[in-house]
């Protein structure tokens, strides 16, 4: 009986050590042992020599690269949900899949929203800054640090899927309105279970809501979906949260309505340049007009965890000449 040859797969960075563990035992796996990001050559080298190459948000593999890609390429096996760092129609154009992580990050990045729902208007980092930047506090006074009421607020969604409905559910429980916007209206008993109100136009939910939360995927129709024009919409007092993808917001235009004043604040772990950051952004931080996080919504060790199981499993079923079951294709993006 002839043994199959186990087939190269290349990590793009380092992953928790009881995945990388189980790739070891599977696979003839290449690691990332000092977690610094490949290159574009280093990416271009992967594709060619590869069976699977694993990348992650960090890694941007666009059509060009895949047409460098070698015979050997079967799989792009992304570490993640969104692709929108891969040409997933190039790679469909040379019959590689593409696979990511689905339904394993949806409670821990809701988890995440509503830390910021929470911290941007109750003025938590502000406050918790106080007591270890240096600065004396001189007690409690029934005038200081005075943020805003969650109760009764209105909540509006932008992108009610797996991420969206679950802080929704969460929001509910802290007494706010839900309110949504989205490409298909979710199903009734959802609408019923969240008291949630479908806006068919976004400009109009915009013009009315408290907070608004972004959890739509990062795709061409979305790119600067809040444009400008459709900040502006906003009221005065209004908040914005965005745990989805930075390029979904025109950032330079967010950054002028903090500085005028025209939104009362910002909650971000996203960036449209990520990693680097607008230093105006880092000012506002430094004021305490916004709060910054580091990308880290899904940043949970069991769904790392539950992410490296899907990349095995997408691996395995498509070497044992199967479908795998998270293969993303053109035509749903």
């Amino acid at each position: 009986m002839t043994t199959r040859p186990r087939p190269l797969v290349i990590l793009t960075r380092r992953l928790p050590e009881a995945t990388q563990a189980r790739m070891a035992e599977l696979f003839d796996a290449r690691f990332n042992v000092d977690d610094t990001p490949f290159s574009q050559p280093q990416l271009v080298a992967a594709l060619r020599e590869a069976d699977v190459v694993v990348p992650t948000v960090t890694d941007r593999i666009d059509r060009a690269m895949i047409e460098q890609a070698g015979p050997r390429l079967k799989l792009i096996a992304n570490y993640g949900n969104g692709v929108d760092n891969i040409d997933v129609e190039a790679a469909a154009a040379r019959s590689i899949f593409v696979t990511n992580t689905p339904n394993v990050l949806s409670e821990d990045t809701a988890d995440m929203t509503m830390a910021l729902i929470l911290a941007v208007p109750r003025r938590l980092v502000e406050g918790g800054t106080r007591l270890t930047g240096g600065q004396d506090w001189p007690g409690w006074s029934p005038t200081w640090m005075l943020g805003r009421r969650l109760g009764g607020k209105k909540l509006g969604i932008l992108g009610m899927g797996r991420i969206g409905t679950a802080v929704a559910r969460r929001a509910k429980a802290f007494g706010l309105q839900i309110h949504y916007h989205n490409r298909r209206r979710v199903d009734p008993r959802t609408e019923a279970e969240l008291g949630a109100t479908y806006w068919e136009s976004l400009d109009r939910m915009l013009a009315n809501m408290d907070i608004l939360s972004v959890n739509c995927p990062s795709t061409p129709a979305t790119f600067h979906l809040l444009s400008a024009r459709r900040l502006a919409l906003m009221q005065p007092h209004a908040f914005v949260v965005n745990t989805a993808r930075g390029p979904v917001i025109d950032e330079k235009a967010l950054v002028r309505l903090l500085e005028q004043e025209k939104l009362g604040g910002a909650g971000l772990d996203v960036f449209e340049e990520e990693p680097a950051i607008d230093r105006k952004l880092l000012r506002l931080a430094e004021a305490h007009r916004v709060v910054l996080l580091p990308h880290m919504a899904s940043a949970t060790l069991e769904g790392r965890l539950d992410m490296g199981e899907k990349v095995i499993i997408n691996i395995r079923t498509l070497m044992d000449d199967h479908r795998p079951p998270d293969r993303v294709l053109p035509s749903r993006l």
